[in-house]
């Protein structure tokens, strides 16, 4: 079965899909709370900064083997150096990497050649931009295939009493492009399951619904439960974009 999801468009993406975010520290966390994500019904399978960050290729390579059937999207944060990160992934067997808004025009574009010749879908993400909706139209015009409206963690803790939210402007980036859109950040299991509606249908549970927000371990209680639960929501929702879209 190819996981490949380079082409992925609004139109042939046709039912609501589910992303866990193995915002952990080692490969054998990762490994053990991906086995219990895919028995629950989870289609996709990302690679969170934190784990890059502490196994790198080796987490790539090892949720690879383990799981041939799902894509694997590599949140890499790319700023610069960006064919050799994303070329690197690729060839770990990475379905998809991320690049930041915030980087130079000629990172983004790099990153986005890596894809084209490595199958890869390439994801950016608009975290910290001071305008997000123009932030997403260069993206699109960048050759992005993909965005990510993020409402980053630090953020969120600093300012608390604000309740930011990637909700408050998710409709009028899916209606200012015309790639698929995903909104992460904060979002709790019933405000994740609203995504489809406002046109973002690649629904992510990470930290703090899978993952301990602060301890970056795996969330205790009945994991395989709750996403099983959730994704069963997330496949059954409607996927509704804006009339302007």
């Amino acid at each position: 079965m190819s996981t490949t999801i380079r082409h992925l468009t609004r139109e042939n993406l046709t039912r609501p899909l589910v992303q866990i975010s193995l915002d952990l520290t080692n490969n054998d966390e990762a490994l053990r709370t991906a086995a219990v994500a895919v028995e629950s019904g989870v289609d996709w399978i990302e690679v969170g900064t934190p784990l890059v960050l502490a196994e790198g290729l080796h987490a790539v390579r090892a949720l690879r083997k383990e799981f041939p059937d799902n894509p694997i999207v590599v949140d890499l944060k790319t700023m610069d150096g960006g064919y050799l990160e994303a070329e690197m992934m690729g060839d770990a067997g990475a379905d998809a990497v991320l690049v930041m808004a915030r980087a130079h025009d000629a990172t983004i574009e790099a990153v986005v050649n890596a894809g084209e010749r490595f199958g890869m879908l390439v994801m950016g993400d608009d975290l910290a931009e001071p305008d997000r909706v123009a932030a997403c139209r260069r993206l699109e015009g960048l050759g992005v295939g993909m965005l990510i409206h993020h409402i980053g963690y630090d953020h969120r803790n600093m300012h608390p009493e604000l309740g930011l939210s990637p909700l408050s402007e998710l409709t009028d980036i899916v209606a200012a492009t015309s790639v698929p859109v995903q909104a992460v950040g904060g979002l709790t299991i019933d405000e994740a399951i609203r995504c489809p509606e406002a046109g973002a249908p690649v629904v992510v549970f990470g930290a703090p619904l899978a993952i301990d927000g602060k301890t970056f371990s795996p969330a205790s209680g009945d994991l395989g439960r709750v996403l099983t639960e959730a994704a069963s929501r997330v496949h059954a929702a409607e996927i509704r974009y804006p009339a302007s879209a």
